[in-house]
């Protein structure tokens, strides 16, 4: 495996510079339960990505001005959606965060999380038309909501990853996507600490495997668990 304080090394910006503020996130972690074991998707993230390259993650990305505009043909669940405005979201910005998560899935594997319109739409953003050719759009109401991460302040890119997990045993389309994601594989979580991870992702990975074990169900009051620097520590909390 890659030395990963190495790498975050070379990740980290000048000490002369200012601090980026993060920019808000979101990632899926897709499970599908086999006959002998729970699987999840990754994929490694191409070399040409300045952040975390060549290391192996959830589908997911940065959240776009054009996100908070798409209509979701389902909600958020009301349980998730207290647990994201908890932590600060508005419910516009819940409602966004959960489709640039399904968004980005979309890009990065081909596979879709939607659900039928009442009526047909057309998106002036060109990968929504993709997405459900006019019929269909992100379904937001499978989605749970998990944990949330702050990009530590020495780095070059800052990241407010909110974390959604998702049963993708029905999950429409099949694995492909742009190529920014390479080499997607079904794994079990001792089989994803096995490969070239950050940090994070191995933190995150404890609470997918907690979430597995316990199926905590759909109550608003369930903790979510945030992963952040204070002045040069890292810290484990819940909100």
């Amino acid at each position: 495996m890659t030395d990963k304080k190495n790498r975050s090394v070379a990740e980290n910006r000048s000490s002369n510079t200012k601090a980026p503020r993060p920019k808000d996130a979101a990632t899926i972690i897709i499970y599908r339960q086999q006959p002998d074991r729970t699987e999840i998707l990754m994929g490694e993230r191409s070399g040409r990505h300045s952040f975390m390259p060549n290391t192996y993650v959830f589908p997911g990305g940065r959240v776009d001005p054009h996100d908070s505009r798409i209509v979701p043909a389902r909600d958020l669940r009301p349980d998730v959606m207290h647990r994201l405005e908890r932590g600060g979201c508005s419910p516009a910005r819940a409602r966004a965060l959960a489709v640039a998560a399904i968004r980005e899935t979309f890009e990065e594997t081909g596979l879709r999380i939607a659900a039928s319109y009442d009526r047909a739409r057309r998106s002036r953003v060109q990968v929504w038309n993709e997405f459900g050719t006019k019929t269909c759009g992100p379904d937001l109401s499978e989605l749970d909501y998990i944990a949330r991460a702050v990009t530590p302040p020495m780095r070059k890119k800052r990241f407010n990853t909110r974390f959604f997990v998702y049963n993708g045993e029905n999950i429409a389309g099949d694995l492909g996507g742009t190529g920014e994601l390479l080499d997607m594989k079904w794994v079990t979580i001792d089989e994803a600490l096995e490969l070239d991870i950050p940090l994070i992702t191995e933190y995150i990975l404890t609470q997918v495997r907690e979430f597995l074990d316990t199926h905590p169900g759909r109550k608003p009051e369930i903790p979510v668990k945030l992963f952040k620097m204070v002045r040069g520590q890292r810290v484990f909390t819940t909100e």
